[in-house]
């Protein structure tokens, strides 16, 4: 991974670290875990303390920017809010803040907030970030993240069983070619939003006609599959857990009913698949695999998620300490990598590690 994160974010000999006492770190999580407290008293390797402001894309503005001046930097606005997440009471206006890293645990794109055009700033002002900036732009749409997962499918076979599926432009290209009942998913939704169950193909007739209206939106759909439970495979950089999730709601939308969560242990099946999938999109910090256990004995792989995968609540506080570390880890290599005058002709990554290799072919 050293590797891949020296390609992404340069050298560290050309990099210019932060001026000032401190680093300024912006973490995009709206409720929840009180980042600034996790991250006090931590220093970066070169002595420099870390100011951290948390927040979300919602209370957050971001810009103007422009290619021409000399620090380039990210400004943003930022509206006071309680632990919650809820602007604080009375009103704030913005204070600006000037990032030097981000931490991105929030959604970017969901169907009821669009925060794209926020991330985009990001991207024209190079802010470095966990996960990497294009690796969310990536996560934004379905297709994209398909794509990465139909490659890692055909390199690694049966070590990485996907679910079948059929991908539709839209409306006009949907023909549906695999078993029923089937499941419809239309756009880049999450958390069970914009998905059906059609039982038949009459009733995809039906489906076809909706997807008409929704303005050009395209869609997936794919076989259901009937699950005895669930798997989920949490990976943050080395570290991996697995869990399996037993609903108890008799809702088919496994993942948005009542559900009994247990940890099970990390086999190398488990272990492959989180490795392979935090290898896409130049590399993943923190991912989650989801996959189903079907009720005749197979194991499917349904879906990835990257920087916004929640924790387990049984272990979200240990989890966040080893994001936190992890976090450290990326600051350090940005900003405490050897003065330029001792690498003048050192082009290569820093790293002394091996690249990490994924096995081929069955178990």
């Amino acid at each position: 991974m050293q590797g891949v994160w020296d390609k992404i974010m340069g050298n560290p000999a050309k990099r210019t670290p932060p001026k000032g006492p401190h680093v300024n770190l912006l973490v995009m999580q709206g409720s929840g875990d009180d980042w600034p407290t996790l991250m006090k008293g931590q220093k970066l390797e070169n002595g420099m303390s870390i100011n951290v402001v948390q927040s979300s894309f919602r209370h957050t503005t971001v810009g103007p920017l422009d290619n021409y001046s000399k620090d380039g930097k990210v400004v943003c606005g930022i509206r006071k809010t309680t632990v919650n997440g809820e602007v604080a009471d009375p009103p704030h206006l913005p204070f600006p803040f000037f990032p030097d890293f981000c931490l991105v645990r929030n959604e970017v794109y969901a169907p009821f907030n669009d925060y794209r055009n926020k991330l985009y700033g990001m991207m024209y002002a190079s802010l470095p970030c966990m996960n990497t900036l294009e690796s969310i732009f990536f996560f934004t749409e379905r297709p994209i993240i398909y794509g990465a997962l139909n490659k890692l499918r055909k390199e690694l076979g049966d070590d990485f069983p996907l679910i079948d599926q059929n991908f539709f432009p839209d409306y006009e290209s949907f023909v549906y070619g695999l078993p029923f009942p089937a499941v419809v998913k239309v756009g880049a939704a999450h958390a069970g939003m914009g998905k059906m169950r059609v039982h038949h193909h009459h009733d995809m007739d039906d489906m076809k006609s909706v997807i008409a209206v929704t303005n050009g939106l395209y869609s997936t759909a794919e076989p259901f599959l009937e699950g005895e439970y669930d798997l989920r495979i949490q990976k943050i950089g080395d570290h991996i857990r697995a869990y399996k999730r037993t609903d108890v709601s008799g809702c088919w939308k496994t993942n948005t009913g009542t559900a009994v969560l247990e940890d099970i242990p990390v086999t190398k099946t488990y272990k492959i698949w989180a490795e392979a999938a935090g290898s896409i999109f130049g590399g993943l910090d923190i991912c989650t695999v989801d996959a189903i256990h079907t009720k005749d004995g197979r194991d499917v792989i349904l879906e990835v998620n990257g920087t916004s995968s929640g924790l387990g609540p049984d272990h979200e506080e240990e989890d966040n300490k080893i994001i936190r570390d992890l976090l450290l880890k990326r600051m350090n290599q940005q900003f405490c990598g050897p003065p330029p005058e001792n690498n003048k002709n050192d082009n290569s990554s820093s790293s002394t590690e091996e690249p990490a290799t994924l096995p081929t072919g069955t178990l």
